[in-house]
């Protein structure tokens, strides 16, 4: 998918008012940030956040990777706005206790820049 004005503009005006997470390098929208599952996970850089879902980011190729919970198959997740590496996407997880983490995001709490939506009065 290629990002333009348009689709910038779309996913700016979707978020619009809500708590995110942005890319601390560029400060593209990544997540809102009511998709948070968990705080309490180890990315490669330090702690990482699990996420139900993630905008903005493009997936590298599946690959099996050796993370402390064991074997899982995963992507790594890069910034469509500047090309940053921010975690990875879980496509499959070895063993049945970790299932619950297919089809979610973990993302490096240090790549993310946590936007409220507060006004002054």
């Amino acid at each position: 998918m290629a990002i333009n004005a348009d689709t910038k503009d779309q996913v700016i005006l979707t978020y619009q008012g809500h708590p995110t997470f942005s890319c601390s390098k560029c400060a593209t929208v990544i997540a809102l940030q009511d998709e948070l599952i968990s705080k309490a996970f180890s990315g490669r850089e330090g702690r990482g956040f699990l996420m139900n879902s993630a905008v903005n980011v493009k997936m590298g190729r599946r690959e099996d990777r050796s993370l402390l919970t064991g074997v899982h198959t995963v992507a790594d997740l890069h910034c469509m706005g500047c090309n940053d590496r921010l975690g990875w996407y879980y496509h499959k997880a070895s063993d049945y206790s970790q299932k619950y983490k297919e089809g979610k995001y973990l993302l490096e709490r240090e790549k993310l820049i946590k936007e409220n939506s507060w006004t002054l009065d």
